[in-house]
């Protein structure tokens, strides 16, 4: 069962910010905030790890579109092919924020990546999701969690998380009530950036 784990987002404990890295470094999965709904996640580099995500969702990893959850964008060119000044520029304007980029990958994708010419990049505006992985290192693997439910896509608050994940994952982080709106999702592979959903992050500044 999983540990259910209370992080204020004004200033995230260390101590438990540690034990999440454990849980992450071993194979663990968790499930946490971010700045729109909250997310489904494990270390980019544990092969396992990804496995298990792809059987809870149902599909194969290699099929996968996960986002990768960046600290900021010091670690974009561990994964993204160089990319110009008005890329660089769009993202500099909208991240940390809402906001999903599609961009084209490099070599250096983990090998369960290495087919797709391009990856998803989220920096989040969130306090607990930017120490999680600032301390682990590496970016974490991210898919949001949805909701069978068609009036509310995403369930926000974390207790009613916990009672349906609690067998799934290994910690659901309680960082206060989530968002129901998920991250806007934009295609920067290609010349012209191109929305591909709209989300909470106005498109406006594009």
């Amino acid at each position: 069962m999983a540990e259910f784990i209370k992080i204020y987002p004004e200033n995230p404990n260390p101590k438990e910010i540690k034990k999440i890295i454990t849980v992450l470094q071993k194979g663990g999965l968790i499930i946490y905030p971010t700045d729109t709904v909250y997310g489904l996640g494990c270390d980019i580099t544990n092969t396992k790890a990804l496995e298990k995500i792809a059987r809870i969702k149902g599909i194969k990893l290699d099929k996968a579109n996960w986002s990768f959850i960046c600290a900021d964008l010091s670690n974009l060119s561990d994964y993204v092919k160089q990319i110009d000044t008005r890329t660089f520029k769009i993202l500099k304007r909208a991240l940390p924020g809402p906001y999903t980029f599609i961009l084209p990958g490099n070599n250096n994708l983990p090998k369960e990546f290495k087919k797709k010419k391009t990856v998803g990049i989220r920096v989040p505006d969130n306090t607990i999701t930017k120490a999680i992985v600032e301390a682990l290192g590496n970016p974490i693997v991210s898919t949001s969690i949805r909701d069978e439910d068609e009036v509310l896509e995403y369930t926000t608050d974390p207790e009613l998380i916990f009672e349906k994940w609690q067998n799934l994952v290994d910690i659901v982080i309680d960082g206060g009530y989530g968002d129901n709106v998920a991250s806007t999702v934009i295609d920067l592979s290609e010349e012209e950036p191109l929305v591909i959903r709209e989300g909470k992050g106005s498109i406006d500044i594009f």
